[in-house]
Parts: structure tokens; sequence; C-alpha cells
């Protein structure tokens, strides 16, 4: 291959530095007080260590050190999560109007606030771990499903970016959610509300809008979209329960769709593969699609 042209090398180079003299949002570079995307993530990572001791950590620590070894990990994340919390609120509106020491305050409590809730959120951890063990004959031990379902893992990260959505974090939690999406394929917005034994079995391909609420002892499948019926509202739209509601012992199989604000799938519900909802279904009704017909030539 031979040698490139220089002129016309340099001439691309100008063309697309003098794009960035314009007023597009996407030329913004104030990169030195911009959220650290890197750094989230590396806190999420450390978070799974302190919520999993012993399956996350980077070594097995002895018995008599894993107090001190975890009370170290535990400040690290204290004050780097901090200082991303800083920065978010100093980028995001309306945070932008407040004072420097505002902000610090505004950060340390969210900061403290949310770490109160790690006990909490092992709490729920447990019951999703026992939920996936007593739902998947597959399941060898809860280790396993510690250590490989992707639908702990989601689910894991969902609850702690839910916990920081709670508290006015803002980007943070969308930032860790999407992380998880993109490692595992399931993709669970942190403004959903999910009750304890939830179990995400497969996993790929589902999706859990902002508004949905889903009720405890809950199992779906892969492929599954709580969602909403339309966006064309746009940003009209915001704040308005736009994904359904699952109440208590509800099972969803692949493929199914349960879409829209005012559906609500009642307690005992089971929701056959394939299936397209856009209207409540009463308690301990099963819905499904009446067979199709197959046809080999």
């Amino acid at each position: 291959m031979g040698k490139l042209n220089q002129n016309k090398v340099d001439h691309i180079v100008q063309i697309i530095l003098r794009d960035y003299e314009d007023s597009k949002y996407i030329n913004h570079t104030d990169l030195y007080n911009q959220p650290d995307k890197k750094a989230i993530i590396d806190i999420v990572e450390k978070l799974l260590k302190v919520l999993y001791p012993g399956y996350y950590s980077d070594k097995v620590y002895k018995i008599y050190s894993l107090r001190n070894n975890m009370s170290a990990a535990i400040e690290d994340i204290i004050f780097h999560l901090n200082k991303q919390i800083m920065i978010v609120l100093r980028y995001c509106f309306p945070f932008t109007e407040m004072s420097a020491s505002e902000l610090e305050e505004k950060a340390e409590n969210m900061t403290f606030n949310f770490m109160e809730k790690i006990p909490q959120i092992r709490e729920y951890l447990e019951t999703d771990i026992q939920a996936a063990y007593d739902g998947d004959p597959a399941a060898e031990s809860k280790a396993e499903i510690i250590l490989s379902y992707p639908g702990l893992y989601a689910i894991s990260i969902y609850r702690i970016a839910h916990e920081l959505s709670l508290i006015g974090v803002p980007m943070i939690p969308r930032v860790m959610s999407e992380y998880a999406h993109s490692t595992t394929g399931i993709d669970i917005h942190p403004g959903a509300v999910i009750g304890k034994y939830f179990f995400i079995d497969h996993g790929t391909g589902v999706v859990i809008g902002e508004t949905t609420v889903i009720g405890d002892h809950a199992k779906i499948y892969q492929g599954v979209t709580l969602g909403g019926l339309s966006t064309k509202g746009g940003q009209n739209l915001k704040g308005v329960k736009r994904h359904p509601t699952i109440k208590d012992n509800v099972t969803i199989y692949s493929g199914s769709s349960i879409l829209g604000g005012d559906t609500i799938i009642e307690e005992d519900v089971v929701i056959g593969g394939n299936t397209f909802v856009t209207e409540s279904v009463a308690k301990g009704t099963r819905v499904t699609v009446k067979a199709q017909e197959l046809q080999f030539k």
C-alpha cells in the first residue's frame, strides 16, 4: 500500500477540528469536570466485593484479617463515591446553582445515606439468591449462582443503582445500570421498584422500564419486556407511570411483552411465552397464545 497523501490528511484533520468550534452539545470538552465513567464502574466492582465478601475479593482473606481488609475497602468506596457524587452534582442541573460548600455537604450526605443502605441491599440479595436456587433445577449451589448467573449480577448492580437513585444522585445510577446492561444483556432501569425474591432466569434481552413496579417472588425469563406503550410524548412523559405493575408470585415466560402504565398483573398470574399484554390481568390467570400451526414441507 502506498504512502498516504499528507495534504489530504492535514485537510481532514482541519475539517474535523473546525467542527468542534460550534455550539453542538457533543462538543462539550470540559474534560476535568465531567463524571468519570471508568471510576464509577470501578466503584461498582468494589461494592460487589463488599456485598459478597469472599466471592468478589481479590484474594481469600483469613477470618482474623477479613474485618480489617473490608474496613479498608469500605473506606475506599466512601472516598471515591463521594468524589464522583460531588462531580455529578456540580455537572448536573439543578445542583449547578449551589455553592461549593453546599455541594460538598450534599455529596457527603448522599454518600453516607447510601452506605448505610448496604445491609438492606445485602438482605434483599440474600432473598434473590434463594429465589434463583429454588427456581432453577440446574443450579448446583448458591455459590454457583453468585459466581456465574448473569441475572443475579444484573440484579445486584440494579439494587446498588436503585438506592442511589432513591436518594437523588443523578447520572451515576444510570451509568451503573448501563454497565450491567452491556455486560449481561439485561436492562433494568434504576428507577424501577423490585421486591424481594426476584429471579431472572437466563436473562438475555430482558428490559425493565423506569416506572415498573414488581412485587415479591417474581420470576421472569429471557427476552421479557416490561415497557411503555409509546414514547411519542418524549420529555412530556417524564414522571408519568409508563410501565406495568407486576404483583406477587407472577411468572413471565420468555419473549413476552407487558406494556403500559395502567397495566396491572395481579398476584399468582402466569404469562406464557411470546405473549403481548397491554391490559390488566386478574389474579390467578394463565395467559397463553393459542397454539400456532407448524407446517412441514
